[in-house]
């Protein structure tokens, strides 16, 4: 039988409550709800924006299928998060860019990792 993780506040556990805090008010608020691969293709796309990022990049990186990448990004593009683009280098290469609508959501974000620190730091 598996042991539940110990409640003590050591670094591993102190970042499980904070991915957990952060997770939660993401949840509970009115905005959008992302899975984690979703999640982890828009913060590769909004925290690098030095890269151009393409679907086939992209799968590459996560180590996952182009079908998934592709279905994943169908969900951030309706939710205005990202715009698609044919590459103008390479007609079969589509680039993936930054929106405002994903700007803001990124700041949303911003806002419950820095609540979530705050509780880390004052139940620490």
């Amino acid at each position: 039988m598996a042991t539940p993780p110990a409640t003590d506040r050591s670094s591993a556990n102190l970042l499980f409550h904070f991915l957990m805090n952060t997770m939660v008010a993401g949840v509970r608020s009115n905005a959008t709800d992302l899975t984690a691969r979703q999640l982890a293709l828009f913060l590769k796309v909004y925290l690098e924006p030095g890269t151009e990022h393409t679907v086939r990049g992209l799968a590459a990186e996560l180590n996952i299928s182009k079908p998934a990448v592709t279905r994943a990004l169908d969900r951030l593009a309706e939710s205005n998060f990202i715009e698609r683009a044919t590459d103008p280098k390479d007609r079969r290469s589509i680039i993936v860019r930054r929106t405002l609508a994903g700007s803001a959501y990124l700041r949303t974000l911003s806002g419950h990792l820095n609540d979530a620190s705050k509780q880390a730091q004052e139940t620490g």
